[in-house]
């Protein structure tokens, strides 16, 4: 196994440099770049004008300045030495790193207690329907599997900010409550966050719960189909110890390898979600970054959550060992 993860691990620091260079191609796509923008705006709505000098001092002070190698490289040396640069949205001189330290430890934790809810309601839901087929019991979960699959996140947010407005008098939004937005961390900042916390954990992750259910139905009706199923039961024994000894965990499979996928895919799925629950995230970040072609700013956030998928995989592949007896790592 050492040697395994040692190769994995060289393919991660291979497969981080390339991409460095797809986001840093893909996020100067788009015509012009923040400069541009800046001067068009403020010649647009409030008259004002620059000379070609004041120009170039812009420039040079955004980091625009050079061929879009030297830019690329400039970036890319600072990024390993864990300087994120400046965002050019926040004033050209607010630090990316700083931004990031104040949103992302939420992201990780919605995003990681949102995977953990999403597995812990998902996987015994699915072997509850695989397990009781075409009872009303299955049907049910398949309706609400299927609602959570169909229904947008924002919207269910939305519904549930007009249900707590209406009926309770209060707001589903944000982590805290005013009094504690801006005050220290304390025992009671934290409880406050946790009250806040399942909201948006139940609105990002409905989907991912109803999909994993699909999945562990799916993949555990075809494993009790097998015929080492009807063998062990031929042979007396127990329902209960051959149901979790052997279908289940193959059927967790397919679950446990997509551990690497979800995360990115709860927090693109989070950021529209954090917008209309006005969460402190990196979603409207990156979002707001994209926009205004803040070039530093989205391309550190695409990279964290890219490095974030590669060790996701990496664990889920690991994973896959402890539940499937069957995989071997190669010597």
């Amino acid at each position: 196994m050492t040697s395994y993860i040692a190769r994995r691990l060289l393919y991660m620091v291979v497969s981080f440099f390339i991409l460095t260079v797809v986001v840093w191609t893909i996020i100067q796509l788009p015509p012009g770049d923040f400069l541009e923008r800046y001067v068009t705006n403020l010649a647009r709505y409030q008259g004002g004008s620059f000379s070609d000098a004041e120009l170039a001092a812009l420039r040079v002070s955004f980091g625009l300045d050079g061929s879009q190698v030297e830019r690329y490289l400039r970036w890319l040396g600072r990024f390993l030495r864990g300087d994120l640069g400046m965002s050019m949205e926040w004033g050209g001189g607010y630090p990316v790193k700083k931004l990031l330290s104040e949103r992302l430890p939420y992201t990780v934790l919605i995003s990681l207690t949102t995977l953990v809810f999403a597995y812990a309601v998902a996987i015994p839901a699915g072997i509850y329907s695989a397990t009781r087929q075409y009872t009303m019991g299955d049907y049910a979960i398949s309706i609400v599997g299927f609602l959570g699959m169909a229904t947008p996140s924002f919207m269910l947010a939305l519904v549930l900010l007009y249900l707590f407005l209406k009926y309770f008098g209060i707001s589903a939004g944000g982590l805290f409550s005013p009094g504690y937005a801006m005050a220290p961390w304390s025992p009671g900042k934290v409880w406050d966050l946790v009250k806040h916390l399942w909201v948006p954990v139940i609105v990002v992750g409905t989907a991912a719960t109803a999909g994993t259910i699909r999945v562990m139905r799916g993949v555990l009706l075809d494993e009790l189909g097998q015929q080492y199923v009807i063998t062990a039961r031929a042979k007396g024994l127990s329902e209960r110890k051959l149901l979790f000894k052997y279908p289940v965990r193959l059927a967790l499979n397919p679950i446990v390898s997509t551990i690497g996928w979800q995360l990115p895919a709860i927090v693109s799925g989070e950021t529209v979600v954090s917008i209309v629950l006005n969460l402190p995230t990196t979603g409207p970040l990156i979002y707001q970054s994209l926009r205004s072609q803040d070039m530093f700013m989205a391309a550190s956030i695409i990279m964290l959550l890219s490095i974030l998928t590669m060790i996701g995989t990496l664990i889920s592949d690991l994973l896959l060992v402890t539940v499937d007896p069957r995989i071997r790592f190669e010597r």
